[in-house]
């Protein structure tokens, strides 16, 4: 087969791994994004979206000779509005050339076509590659893959390719730091140079650190378990002996284990965290807990002259191995700010909210919903089965109204398919509606709905579904 030479300002499509080819533009890349050793490839930016990576060049294929074949093997709504949007673009390009052409000079000489721009990071037309009604589809598995897998790691000096972390302040007095695009989340980030410790390396946790490491922060580790530490001692992170080892050597030491029991142990157990605080060192709380549990915490460290943060993340295993976690915050305000290069790692948002306990009590709340939904979402399957309803088309109907999202869509594959690997621990969905209905109680608040998908998952939990996915509520629903 002849080799198709491509240019800077040449459309593709672009592929990586089994995920599905994007329509894309090759550009030229920010100054001081190298390109990779011993690759062959393109600076591509993707339509529809705000994403960018360097790809192989047997990775590219070019637009217009294989539309048809991609538009017949990706239907997806979003697939089709990043077409639209490339269409979009070269209408006003055809539309720019042609209004060029049609200008002379007073001796009728035509003026000559200037090149199509090649659009910077900061180019106000970068907009042309996005259908404007269209938000940047960063919830997309596809693009956390394209933008983590071609990433560099940076060097501790490198400057920021794209723009920084905005800060948003809202009417209701938190504070959200936001990604201006991808890239200040994957591939853009200066280190702290402050010593990380981390604390727990379960589902959520070993995506965190592998991407605190791939980020360039300097990690010490330490797990119960602790061959699960040996994969990131590869990678480059530090092992710490016991959990008042770690604080003691580092100063921001994270935590990110599976209720209040464990997280009061870490703390207060035998070699615990608070055996290693030192006045000025932080700990930061991220396992989603009650209150109560976090005012306790933040009373202890603080009593030892530490400072204390509390970060619950939302997201799932997928979602913190893409570094795409949403993370809300409370307690010390400087402790958030030290924890800037931190949080661009892990995820793609992150809010303060104020006083040690909010985030607490805002994450319980949004696990509340998302558990009883998927319980619900679990209960419809199930009817629909009963009743002589095919699963499948009530899953395409629910994909095609005001419900579609990629957690319904996802879940419901993975019912139908009977995949129940665990993305989110269904014993821990069913720890944050009990603890979300005893909030209710100490409130005084009625969770009638709450009340009522805890007692779906207790059933579960019965059949001995605590260890798969959330989605496994389902088979409370046919046992």
């Amino acid at each position: 087969m002849a080799t198709v030479h491509l240019r800077i300002g040449d459309l593709v499509w672009g592929k990586l791994g089994r995920y599905p080819p994007w329509p894309g533009k090759i550009v030229s890349p920010p100054k001081d994004l190298k390109k990779p050793r011993g690759k062959k490839c393109h600076f591509v930016k993707f339509f529809g979206t705000e994403d960018h990576a360097w790809i192989k060049v047997e990775q590219l294929k070019p637009y217009h000779a294989h539309k048809e074949e991609m538009i017949k093997i990706n239907k997806g709504k979003r697939f089709q509005q990043a077409v639209d949007a490339v269409e979009d673009f070269l209408k006003k390009s055809k539309g720019k050339e042609q209004n060029s052409e049609g200008k002379g000079d007073s001796k009728g000489k035509k003026t000559p076509n200037k090149p199509l721009k090649i659009l910077d990071e900061d180019d106000e037309d970068l907009s042309a590659l996005r259908d404007p009604s269209e938000k940047p589809v960063k919830d997309d598995p596809h693009f956390h893959h394209f933008l983590l897998s071609q990433s560099e790691k940076p060097a501790p000096s490198m400057e920021p390719i794209s723009k920084r972390l905005k800060i948003i302040e809202e009417d209701t007095a938190s504070t959200s730091i936001q990604a201006a695009d991808s890239t200040a989340i994957n591939g853009s980030i200066t280190p702290t140079d402050k010593r990380i410790g981390f604390l727990g390396l379960g589902l959520m946790g070993s995506g965190i650190v592998s991407n605190l490491l791939k980020m360039g922060h300097i990690v010490t580790v330490w797990n119960r378990t602790a061959e699960k530490c040996d994969l990131f001692i590869q990678e480059g992170a530090r092992l710490g002996r016991t959990p008042a080892e770690v604080a003691s050597m580092c100063d921001i030491t994270f935590s990110c284990v599976s209720d209040p029991k464990a997280a009061r142990d870490l703390v207060l157990g035998p070699s615990g965290v608070l055996q290693g605080i030192r006045p000025g060192k932080c700990y930061v709380e991220m396992s989603t807990v009650d209150p109560e549990t976090i005012t306790e915490l933040s009373q202890v460290i603080t009593s030892r002259g530490g400072r204390f943060l509390e970060a619950p993340v939302a997201g799932s295993q997928q979602l913190s191995n893409d570094g795409m976690l949403v993370i809300l915050a409370a307690g010390d305000r400087t402790v958030y700010s030290d924890c800037s290069s931190c949080f661009q790692a892990m995820g793609k948002t992150s809010f303060f909210l104020g006083e040690a306990g909010n985030a607490a009590r805002m994450m319980l709340i949004l696990n509340m919903v998302q558990g009883s939904f998927m319980a619900t979402i679990a209960e419809g399957l199930t009817l629909a089965q009963a009743t002589g309803q095919s699963q499948q088309t009530f899953l395409d109907i629910l994909c095609q109204g005001q419900m579609a999202s990629t957690f319904v869509d996802q879940k419901c594959q993975n019912i139908l398919q009977g995949n129940f690997k665990p993305d989110y621990y269904l014993k821990h969905i069913q720890k944050d509606l009990r603890l979300a209905i005893s909030m209710g109680d100490t409130a005084n608040h009625p969770t009638p709905m709450a009340a009522a998908a805890n007692e779906v998952y207790k059933r579960a939990k019965a059949l001995d579904q605590s260890d798969n996915d959330i989605s496994a509520v389902y088979r409370a629903y046919i046992h």
